[in-house]
């Protein structure tokens, strides 16, 4: 027990780097208190006593603002980061090293009792403020899941989630997922250099774009340069493109490269 505390208290030293102290984690982190609870709840929930682990959740989410229900299980060194109004449904599972933010909901889709209804999160997975983690799919060693996403399909180890719905980011190749390190590293709120999958999209088709504009400039030339070798000036169009007028610059801007 004192052990898995002391685990505990390390790990928040480790990601948050406003704790200064063993003591002041202990005395004045929620999201602490919020796992020594529901350690208790769990222990009492798998032992039949379902009304007194309900009623320790209960009075642990009036205590810290995080709603755990005591069905769920919780791995080693989970850390609930600020975490008001974070609600994790009686399937859901978090899995070793997992950090999980403020108004963040591990819930469930479906009504029917005795199913897995909500997410499993493996290992060393981030979750952000505000994202929605909705279904009883798995979350991949390493994922993120970005702010205010809402996760409605499983996501791959060491990918990213992000946007309504949420779209996948893979590891780009040559590259391989935090969880494949050989020490993981902590993204802070699960941000991520890759971007955002619709604005990278957007940059290709612009790219293409300006390159093909390009191309049909040089075609123009070209046949400009032979008409006028053979004096024929009429097989070139008077609004034919000679030039690029293509902005993807200031595109690409705005679309925040």
């Amino acid at each position: 027990m004192f052990s898995r505390l002391r685990s505990d208290i390390r790990c928040i030293l480790d990601r948050d780097p406003a704790a200064r102290s063993t003591w002041e984690v202990l005395t004045c982190y929620p999201g602490l208190h919020a796992v020594v609870l529901h350690r208790v709840a769990h222990g009492l929930w798998n032992r039949n006593f379902k009304w007194l682990g309900r009623f320790i959740s209960h009075c642990a989410r009036w205590l810290t603002g995080i709603e755990i229900h005591p069905g769920a299980k919780l791995g080693e060194r989970v850390f609930f980061d600020h975490a008001m109004g974070v609600v994790v449904g009686e399937t859901a599972e978090i899995g070793d090293g997992c950090t999980i933010y403020q108004g963040v909901t591990l819930g469930g889709t479906s009504l029917y009792k005795g199913t897995k209804r909500h997410p499993t999160l493996g290992r060393d997975v981030v979750v952000s403020a505000g994202a929605k983690v909705l279904g009883g799919f798995t979350v991949g060693d390493g994922a993120k899941i970005g702010s205010n996403a809402v996760v409605i399909k499983p996501v791959p180890a060491g990918a990213t989630a992000v946007g309504i719905p949420a779209r996948i980011i893979l590891p780009k190749d040559g590259q391989v997922g935090d969880a494949a390190m050989a020490t993981p590293r902590f993204s802070a709120y699960g941000i991520t250099p890759d971007g955002d999958p619709i604005g990278e999209a957007m940059r290709g088709l612009i790219d293409n774009a300006s390159s093909q504009e390009h191309q049909i400039a040089l075609l123009w030339q070209a046949i400009e340069t032979l008409s006028a070798r053979h004096q024929t000036p009429d097989c070139v169009p008077s609004d034919a493109a000679r030039s690029e007028c293509f902005e993807a610059a200031k595109l690409n801007e705005l679309v925040g490269k």
